[in-house]
């Protein structure tokens, strides 16, 4: 089925993620069926340790999967094809993945980082033509760094940092998204303008965008689609709907903490 017909990019069924070792096997969950769709921001919550990094990384085929499958759109057959039937090169042309980590870049100004997303198309020798130039520059006016443009990396800001990041993305042409914790290391405001561009970006530009957070009242605002990891439990649906069957406030209630399923906020008691 086509995407134009069907939003759904990737399709988890029944997969397994954790890892395996020469004598061992460790599971981290299962079971796992679920959709991202095309043209929203989808936030996946959990405490730590339950597999978010885990499921990021075999999303993006970082790391295989357990048993199960990854089933990812193919713009060329435009039906859904398992992620282990693409080569490496087929998924640096789908998917774009944004890590946590800051890159320890100096003496490279921001439009040529934001180039080395255009290496999927440049062949060995990495040489950029006019066109591959004017993607970069499109990217970087998409995200509306251009005042960054010819800023030296390691002068940025963490939020000016990130917002490279995701313009190196965007000049990669993939119509997914992943991202992992791409408001760490943010003030409250940046987190907040991160999470409406990526929303934005979702929403103008069709793509599919995935990524993990700890900003939960932020996603619950901002997120067209939620999950909530939990031990070998995955919730999924809008923010409203979790709320109304309990999801949310099973995940974030503790003594002294209490959750608004009606207003989709947080109240912290006072002692």
């Amino acid at each position: 089925m086509s995407r134009r017909m069907n939003s759904e990019t990737i399709i988890l069924k029944n997969l397994s993620i954790g890892y395996r070792t020469k004598n061992d096997t460790r599971t981290v969950a299962n079971g796992i069926n679920a959709a991202i769709r095309q043209g929203e921001l989808t936030c996946l919550l959990g405490a730590n340790g339950v597999g978010k990094s885990t499921l990021l990384r075999t999303l993006s085929a970082f790391q295989p999967a357990l048993d199960g499958d990854v089933m990812l759109h193919n713009s060329l057959t435009s039906h859904l094809s398992p992620l282990t039937s693409f080569s490496d090169k087929q998924l640096s042309r789908m998917i774009g993945v944004v890590l946590t980590e800051k890159p320890d870049i100096r003496n490279m100004t921001v439009r040529e980082l934001v180039a080395l997303g255009r290496s999927p198309y440049t062949g060995f020798w990495g040489t950029l033509h006019d066109e591959d130039w004017q993607v970069v520059d499109e990217a970087i006016d998409a995200v509306r760094i251009g005042n960054l443009r010819e800023r030296m990396v390691h002068t940025l800001s963490d939020g000016e940092r990130q917002k490279v990041m995701i313009a190196k993305a965007l000049a990669q042409q993939t119509p997914v998204i992943f991202l992992d914790e791409p408001t760490a290391f943010l003030d409250f405001p940046s987190k907040v303008e991160m999470m409406q561009l990526l929303r934005r970006l979702a929403k103008e530009a069709q793509k599919t965008i995935f990524l993990s957070t700890h900003d939960f009242e932020l996603a619950l605002q901002v997120a067209d689609r939620l999950w909530l990891m939990e031990d070998n439990n995955l919730s999924v649906g809008t923010p409203k709907e979790l709320a109304e069957n309990g999801a949310l406030a099973r995940y974030v209630e503790r003594p002294g903490i209490t959750f608004d399923a009606q207003n989709l906020t947080v109240r912290v008691n006072s002692l």
